[in-house]
């Protein structure tokens, strides 16, 4: 009796510590660290930046903290980043069941894309150090006109479940007007495959933050009779300043910060 408890034990210790799983599609050497909180530093907990970035207490940044890279990387490698989008799905879907629409087709889910609708953590796993190297513009756009972006798993399940209850969806992205095509075809690829209007950045709106670019654009979708009954991103930028809908929805994303 006492050999069988021991072998089921070793057994559940050997699987819980993950030793002999690999991890399909690796896009980078890291591997996912089950409650992983990265390198000690003094005054410094990586944890509780990711919670302060998530509750917009720690703004303005332009990269995260060098000794957070790992941290960071395992995290959105790891379950942890989906479990975390999950929880912002569930509750959308719980609010969007909730509610009787008005039938019209003018009730409408705002998403944003990047991050969101669509994920770029293949070019920042590989080209940014999950967010400790500076922004490059240059060839974050290569990566963009490859086309070749992920969805997010969660979030093209919420937006399967919106069509199903009547909504009309509508992305509001701060990619320029000129990757319309690409973002397009990328959105059909991994399944967004219909909406009520893709807005993407005219060259007159460059100069404007995300948050008066956004609030002018569905302050124009609101004139024009749509209602905003549900606004997802990524960034607090796209849910902050006027008409940001009903209700908003913040999911996770430790590696930016757009103003």
């Amino acid at each position: 009796m006492k050999i069988w408890s021991l072998l089921f034990l070793a057994t559940i210790l050997s699987t819980s510590h993950g030793s002999h799983i690999e991890i399909p599609n690796q896009i980078h050497s890291l591997r996912p660290q089950s409650g992983a909180a990265g390198t000690h530093v003094p005054g410094l907990s990586c944890l509780s930046w990711r919670l302060g970035v998530e509750t917009h207490n720690i703004i303005g940044w332009s990269t995260i903290p060098q000794a957070c890279e790992n941290y960071v990387g395992h995290y959105m490698l790891g379950h942890q980043y989906r479990k975390d989008s999950k929880a912002v799905t569930d509750e959308a879907l719980l609010y969007a069941k909730s509610l009787a629409l008005g039938g019209d087709g003018k009730d409408i889910w705002v998403f944003d894309i990047d991050e969101t609708a669509l994920s770029n953590l293949p070019y920042y796993a590989e080209h940014a150090q999950f967010g400790a190297l500076p922004y490059n513009s240059t060839l974050f756009n290569e990566w963009v006109n490859t086309g070749k972006a992920p969805p997010l798993p969660e979030t093209l399940k919420l937006y399967k479940k919106l069509l199903s209850l009547g909504f009309k969806i509508v992305f509001l992205t701060g990619r320029p007007e000129l990757q319309r095509s690409v973002t397009q075809t990328n959105l059909k690829n991994v399944g967004f495959y219909t909406w009520e209007k893709l807005i993407l950045k005219p060259s007159s709106a460059t100069s404007s933050t995300a948050v008066i670019y956004k609030s002018s654009q569905r302050e124009k979708l609101e004139k024009i009779g749509y209602r905003i009954i549900g606004n997802a991103g990524d960034q607090w930028s796209d849910l902050l300043g006027t008409h940001v809908g009903n209700r908003t929805f913040k999911l996770p994303d430790p590696m930016y910060y757009i103003s």
